[in-house]
């Protein structure tokens, strides 16, 4: 009987286990679910025949061990910066290894020895990245394969509320990791624009968010990922004059976030300046301070930093949040980001009837001879409650059907992998497909 482990049993794994627990029935195959929490693990698996439930601190390297010396496959839904230990021991013990989060320098250093070792590590395996490479791609080869030129790629993707859900001023609510939408946009962005590289820092990220149409959806806005330039490469688009990779909000949340950031309520390294607030109030207005460094209160900050015409949804904004109750704060904390993450978790939750909504639009424009073409490939997926979300299911299974194609040895593939290559994202993309994930394309030609 073959063993899948998954180390993480969080807000996006519960598709991922649920499609392996019925593959595994099928397959006869095992899944060990370890996370910090037995609890939560039992409340996805069910407690199913064919599972096991491991409460595990991660950093329990001799139980970690173990657990990856009896696996067949390894899957990582931990955070990201704890995927190198997983995968150090991945590459130790000669075990396969699947993740949804980008490939950095840590893991990026394991690359000759993954080969050597005949195994295969798959990141960037989720929603974006992951979704998004498989489906850009393969639009990219078959404009490649019939003698097109790529002139300008822009890919979107966004985690948001679906519209019968959004009722807050925000239009937003967490459905994955709330620290990585704490935090976003924090290392800033790179990307290409009509030949020219644009280079924004933290603060510019959001401060002018363009509008995008979306078929059947009211307009949104988007920001620019961190680094877009390092997939030309990847992608081979170095023909491209335009290339970007963005993130989708509803275009107040971009407006409210960008002073959010401005204000410094993301800042993860300013505990000297808060260390004695002991409410919201005092948290928000010791921040003010630090402005202009004079005292200053909320309704002077809206006169001199907020247009005119977005003054009143600002301050619903920072109502809802709370950012002035006199409301103490949380027990522990080392940074504003914390307080805002907490504010964030307790205002901007799902309810058990929320539905979210994933979208993803690709832009490219291209060339076959002297005719110059351009494809929309657009996706919505719509969750069903606020457990069996749509970011769990397009974030969840890519990782579980790769995991099922490379147990059965129907990716011939060895190697660091992102899935940018025919062999891994055709057959994802055609199970992807049959549970409803399906891009319509809207082609033009001039």
């Amino acid at each position: 009987m073959k063993k899948i482990l998954l180390f993480g049993a969080g807000k996006s794994a519960t598709v991922l286990i649920e499609y392996l627990i019925k593959e595994g029935e099928t397959n006869n195959w095992f899944l060990i679910v370890a996370d910090a929490s037995e609890e939560i693990i039992e409340s996805k698996t069910k407690k199913a025949t064919n599972t096991q439930a491991v409460q595990l601190d991660i950093s329990d390297e001799t139980k970690r061990k173990q657990l990856i010396a009896g696996a067949d496959i390894v899957i990582s839904m931990m955070p990201a910066h704890l995927h190198f230990i997983i995968a150090k021991d991945c590459v130790a013990l000669k075990k396969n290894l699947l993740t949804a989060s980008y490939v950095d320098e840590a893991i990026r250093s394991l690359e000759q020895e993954i080969e050597n070792n005949n195994l295969l590590f798959l990141c960037e395996m989720g929603l974006d990245p992951g979704i998004d490479h498989m489906s850009a791609m393969q639009i990219i080869h078959k404009i490649t394969d019939n003698g097109g030129v790529v002139t300008s790629f822009k890919s979107h993707c966004g985690g948001l509320i679906a519209p019968e859900s959004d009722n807050n001023p925000w239009h937003y609510k967490i459905s994955w990791a709330p620290r990585n939408v704490v935090l976003a946009g924090t290392a800033g962005a790179v990307y290409k624009n009509k030949g020219n590289t644009t280079r924004l820092s933290y603060k510019e990220v959001f401060e002018h968010c363009p509008l995008i149409t979306v078929p059947t959806l009211n307009q949104l806005a988007w920001y620019p990922n961190r680094d877009s330039l390092s997939y030309i490469p990847l992608y081979k688009l170095d023909s491209a004059e335009t290339f970007i990779r963005t993130t989708l909000r509803y275009p107040s949340f971009c407006r409210g976030w960008n002073n959010i950031v401005h204000l410094g309520l993301t800042d993860t390294n300013d505990m000297a300046q808060i260390e004695n607030c002991n409410t919201y109030e005092e948290w928000f207005n010791k921040k003010l301070f630090f402005i202009e460094k004079k005292e200053m209160n909320k309704e002077q900050y809206f006169e001199l930093y907020v247009e005119e015409a977005y003054r009143k949804e600002l301050r619903e904004q920072f109502d809802y949040l709370g950012l002035y109750d006199k409301k103490k704060l949380p027990d522990a904390f080392s940074c504003s980001a914390d307080i805002l993450q907490k504010a964030v978790e307790t205002k901007l939750i799902m309810q058990p009837d929320d539905k979210d909504m994933i979208v993803m639009l690709h832009e490219i424009e291209y060339k076959t001879g002297n005719r110059q073409s351009a494809i929309n490939s657009c996706l919505i997926v719509k969750g069903k409650d606020n457990l069996h979300t749509a970011m769990a299911k397009t974030v969840g299974l890519p990782l579980a059907i790769s995991a099922k194609l490379i147990l059965q040895n129907k990716i011939p593939l060895t190697g660091l992998h992102i899935p940018v290559v025919k062999e891994i994202y055709e057959p994802v993309l055609n199970e992807l497909q049959k549970h409803g994930i399906v891009f319509s394309e809207h082609q033009i030609i001039t």
